[in-house]
């Protein structure tokens, strides 16, 4: 679990897991984590955890968010990043690891992806015939058991393997770039227009959802607005982002 130490002028104050989806920083007390300065506005930030990545956003905030010493209004934190507000330090800590992949690489900029090539069959393998006039000696017969041994036992089969996780993808609808497809292989994969709208649709056991990341106005799916949880996408949900619609489906 990812967490916060909160210190002040290099003396350290406490320690904030973060075990919610959306934790809220700022001056007033109804904050989940509440730092009492007059630099640090009422509700100055907030950080958004989906799965093992956490976004900080700066909400409007007088003094601004710094983050290892650069402003910011939207920023995916990795580990060791700190977070400045007012004279206060936030440095965030994960241990979580991705699994062949860093939390950049999850976020990179959404791109259409070419679909990818049908698998061939395997070769046959060469015939004793083939393997001679390939150079390759025959492969020696193989000897029959002795007559009084005992028959082998017969080992068990294995059980089939889990029905792999259908995948999903995202067609567009309208604007200049109808008719694409984009697949939906990563973990997260980010959607929208920065600074306008962004969501993030993640890749789960059970399903895809979609999140609300950033900007004034929420996802729409299906003509209804999405809030602040994840919402769990179905076959041919129509999903409006940004002035954009695009329709999720499971590939067969």
């Amino acid at each position: 679990m990812a967490k916060l130490i909160l210190s002040l002028e290099g003396s350290v104050i406490r320690e904030i897991p973060i075990d919610k989806e959306r934790i809220t920083i700022g001056r007033k007390p109804q904050n989940d984590i509440q730092i009492e300065n007059l630099a640090v506005s009422s509700e100055h930030a907030c950080i958004v955890t989906i799965l093992n990545d956490s976004f900080l956003e700066d909400l409007g905030s007088t003094n601004g968010t710094l983050v290892n010493g650069n402003p910011i209004k939207k920023h995916i934190l990795q580990n060791n990043d700190v977070v400045e507000i007012g004279k206060y330090k936030l440095k965030y800590i994960t241990e979580a690891a991705g699994a062949g992949q860093t939390a950049a690489d999850d976020f990179e900029k959404t791109m259409v992806m070419a679909r990818p090539p049908k698998v061939t069959a395997a070769p046959k393998a060469f015939s004793d015939t083939q393997a001679m006039q390939a150079g390759a000696a025959p492969a020696a017969a193989p000897k029959p058991p002795p007559a009084a041994a005992p028959p082998a036992a017969v080992a068990p089969k294995a059980p089939p393997a889990a029905e792999a996780q259908l995948l999903g993808a995202v067609q567009i609808l309208t604007g200049p770039s109808a008719g694409k497809e984009l697949d939906l292989t990563k973990n997260l994969t980010t959607l929208g227009k920065p600074g306008v709208q962004v969501a993030v649709i993640t890749r789960r056991p059970h399903g895809y959802f979609i999140t609300h990341v950033e900007g004034a106005s929420f996802p729409v799916v299906n003509g209804k607005v999405v809030d602040a949880q994840a919402r769990q996408l179905n076959d041919h949900d129509v999903i409006e982002l940004a002035g954009v619609k695009m329709e999720f489906f499971i590939k067969k």
